[in-house]
C-alpha cells in the first residue's frame, strides 16, 4: 500500500468517525441545581395523604438532586384537583417544576370528566408510589367466603361509601364482578366512618387502606369479629397483579375472581377494574415532569429518586409514611403510569353504563 493510499484511508476514516459523532444523540447529563428552588406542586390542600407524601419526599429529594436545591411543596387545590393538573399541563420544562398526581386526579381523567384539560401522555413520570387495600367481612360470612366464593350468593350487603366515583369505585366494581349484591350508603366522610358502621353492625362489608387495616381492623380479626376477604393486590414492575406484600397470606381480588370464574378474568369489566385499581392503589401517587421535558431533566429526576429509594435507611424511614410497598422508578414507574392513565373506550363505556344503571351517576 502506498503512503498516499494510507493517508487517504486515514482521512476517510477520520471523516466517518466525525460524521458518526455528529449524528449520534447526545448523552443526557444531570442538571446542576445549585442555589435553585424546585417547586413540587400538589393539587390538593395542605392536609391529607398527598400532602404527607410530598412532605416526606421533599427533603429527601433536595438531598439527592445535584447541587442540593431547596424543594418546596406548593399546594394548588380546586375542582377536585383538576385545577392544579390543568395548570401543570400549560407549564414548560425548566428543570424546576414537578407535579404530584393522585388517584383523585387520575380518576377524572379515566372517566372523561369535562373539567379535565390535561393529558397524562404528554407528561414524564419519574416516580410511582403504591398503597394497598383490604376488604373484610363479619366472621361468620368471612369463613363461608374463604371456603367458597359462591357461598354468599344471595346475601344482601350494606357498605358505607364516600361515592361511586371516588376511590370506592374499585371495591364497588370488584363486588359487582363477583356477582355480589352490595348496597352502598353514600355520604360518609372517610373510610374511618365506614369502619365504624361495620363495628356498629350497620354495615356487613368494608375495606380499609393497608395502614388503617393494620391499626384498626387487625384487632377485630384477632378478636374473632372480622375475617379478611381479599386484598386489591399489588403490581410488579412488569405490570402483573401479584399478592399484596403487606398481606402475603390473603388472596388478591384477581385470585378470588379467577377462582369464581374458573379461568383468568378478561373483558371490559375486568379491564376497567384493573385500570382503576392501578390508578387508585398500585400507582396511586406519581411524580411527573411537564410536557417537553428534556433528556437532562428526566435523567436528573429519575436518578435522584433512585438515590432516595436506594438509601440504606429508606425502608426504615418510609414505612410509617409509605408502608412496605415498592417505590417504582424508571421502567417500573413507566409501566405503572401507562396502566394507571389508560383505559380502553370499551372499558370506559362499561364503567359509565354501570355507574348510570346502578347508581344513577351520569358522566
Amino acid at each position: 500500500m502506498t503512503i498516499l493510499s494510507k493517508a487517504l484511508k486515514r482521512t476517510l476514516l477520520g471523516a466517518a468517525m466525525a460524521s458518526a459523532a455528529i449524528l449520534a444523540p447526545a448523552q443526557a447529563a444531570e442538571l446542576d441545581l445549585s442555589g435553585k428552588t424546585v417547586n413540587f406542586v400538589i393539587p390538593f390542600a395542605e392536609t391529607g395523604g398527598s400532602a404527607s407524601w410530598a412532605n416526606f419526599y421533599a427533603p429527601l429529594l433536595s438531598e439527592a438532586l445535584p447541587g442540593k436545591p431547596n424543594v418546596v411543596v406548593k399546594f394548588m387545590p380546586g375542582a377536585g384537583s383538576t385545577k392544579g393538573a390543568n395548570w401543570f399541563q400549560m407549564q414548560k420544562d425548566d428543570g424546576l417544576t414537578i407535579f404530584g398526581s393522585s388517584g383523585s386526579t387520575q380518576f377524572p381523567y379515566l372517566l372523561g370528566d369535562p373539567r379535565v384539560r390535561y393529558e397524562y401522555k404528554d407528561w414524564n413520570v419519574v416516580l410511582a408510589s403504591a398503597t394497598g387495600g383490604v376488604a373484610y367481612l363479619p366472621a361468620d360470612l368471612g369463613k363461608k367466603f374463604q371456603q367458597d366464593p359462591n357461598a354468599l350468593n344471595g346475601v344482601k350487603f350494606i357498605y358505607g361509601s364516600q361515592g361511586a366515583t371516588s376511590l370506592d369505585l374499585v371495591p364497588l366494581l370488584a363486588w359487582k364482578l363477583l356477582g355480589m349484591t352490595v348496597e352502598p350508603v353514600f355520604g360518609i366522610k372517610g373510610r374511618g366512618d365506614g369502619r365504624l358502621m361495620f363495628e356498629r353492625g350497620e354495615a356487613n362489608i368494608d375495606y380499609q387502606t393497608s395502614s388503617a387495616y393494620i391499626s384498626k381492623v387487625q384487632p377485630l380479626v384477632e378478636s374473632g369479629k372480622a375475617v379478611p376477604m381479599m386484598t386489591w393486590g399489588a403490581l410488579d414492575e412488569n405490570g402483573i397483579i401479584v399478592r399484596d406484600p403487606t398481606f402475603p397470606d390473603v388472596p388478591s381480588f384477581k385470585e378470588v375472581l379467577t377462582r369464581k370464574l374458573g379461568k383468568e378474568p378478561s373483558g371490559p369489566g375486568w379491564d376497567a377494574w384493573k385500570a382503576f385499581f392501578v390508578s387508585g392503589f398500585a400507582a396511586q401517587k406519581m411524580v411527573f415532569l411537564p410536557k417537553g421535558a428534556s433528556a437532562d431533566s428526566k435523567e436528573t429526576y429519575q436518578n435522584a429518586f433512585e438515590r432516595v429509594v436506594k438509601r440504606a435507611d429508606f425502608k426504615k424511614i418510609s414505612e410509617k409514611s409509605l408502608g412496605v410497598y415498592d417505590q417504582m422508578i424508571k421502567k417500573g414507574a413507566g409501566v405503572a403510569a401507562g396502566q394507571a392513565t389508560d383505559v380502553s373506550d370499551e372499558a370506559r363505556a362499561f364503567v359509565k353504563e354501570w355507574l348510570k344503571t346502578d347508581y344513577n351517576v351520569n358522566l
